[in-house]
């Protein structure tokens, strides 16, 4: 099994992963605290759209999912401010029209085309040296915003209204922290695909939030769960050839029902967390 570490291949998949994982696992703390499970579902399927698109045209597959992703998620965050619609309402219209589309562009290609459905499904063992460069670059992006605006962001976590009246651009930062979970949406893609990327976003925060109240713990804890359980399901996708997306998600999704069952929560009434 050790041999497996020598590969090129085998390594490049081991540092997307665990930088795709942590990256997830960090985002997921403010989706699972604001409730915005269905925005990274949404998200997930649009930026798709965008990568089916850009293989059937010959544009950068990639560009044009950072593109789709953030347009979904601002045009949500735009409708749900002018009150003329409800979150999860908008999201949902959208994650059905983006996947609409996403059918119909791989409908209209000559062919084939399996490089399409790794980012549908996951392909992290045929990350490329390029998509490497590119998981790396957003990674930093999005975790350097995030501990520059990491104060703000956990505020209108918890309490959007509560933030605006103390001064924060709740807004603002409702927008940015959008923003962050369509890029960590792209950044993920190749990793665990369209279908289960939301899966990665919030199963390794809500695991988190089964075995603390403290909220620095909460994402050390995530971060942790994350890189792990992203890392492991790569060395078994490698190791028994299944596909890397699945078994990254049913590793962590078991390591949750575990935290429920062995949760210091369950002797005590649930709280929310609290910073430190």
């Amino acid at each position: 099994m050790f041999e497996l570490f020598t590969y090129d291949f085998m390594q490049r998949s081991l540092l997307a992963a665990a930088m795709v994982g942590g990256l997830c696992s960090v985002i997921g703390v403010f989706v699972v605290l604001r409730g915005l499970a269905f925005v990274g579902a949404g998200t997930s399927h649009a930026a798709f759209a965008g990568v089916a698109l850009g293989y059937l045209m010959g544009w950068p597959p990639l560009g044009l999912a950072i593109i789709f992703g953030l347009s979904t998620v601002w045009i949500t965050g735009w409708v749900e401010e002018k009150g003329r619609m409800k979150l999860d309402v908008s999201i949902g219209i959208l994650y059905t029209t983006t996947m609409a589309l996403a059918i119909l562009f791989i409908g209209l290609m000559k062919g084939y085309n399996a490089e399409v459905y790794g980012y549908l499904f996951g392909s992290v063992l045929s990350v490329t040296n390029e998509e490497l460069r590119i998981i790396g670059g957003l990674s930093i992006l999005v975790l350097g915003l995030i501990l520059l605006f990491s104060k703000e962001l956990y505020f209108i976590a918890f309490d959007q209204e509560m933030a605006e009246a103390s001064g924060i651009p709740a807004r603002r930062m409702f927008f940015l922290l959008l923003t962050l979970v369509a890029l960590t949406v792209v950044v993920s893609l190749k990793t665990v695909g369209a279908i289960l990327v939301f899966a990665m976003i919030l199963i390794p925060a809500s695991t988190a939030y089964q075995l603390t109240s403290s909220l620095t713990t909460l994402t050390f804890y995530s971060v942790i769960i994350g890189i792990t359980t992203s890392v492991a399901g790569v060395l078994i996708s490698a190791t028994w050839d299944v596909p890397s997306g699945p078994a990254i998600v049913l590793l962590a999704t078991t390591v949750f029902f575990v935290s429920v069952l062995f949760s210091p929560k369950r002797m005590k009434s649930p709280t929310r967390a609290h910073v430190h």
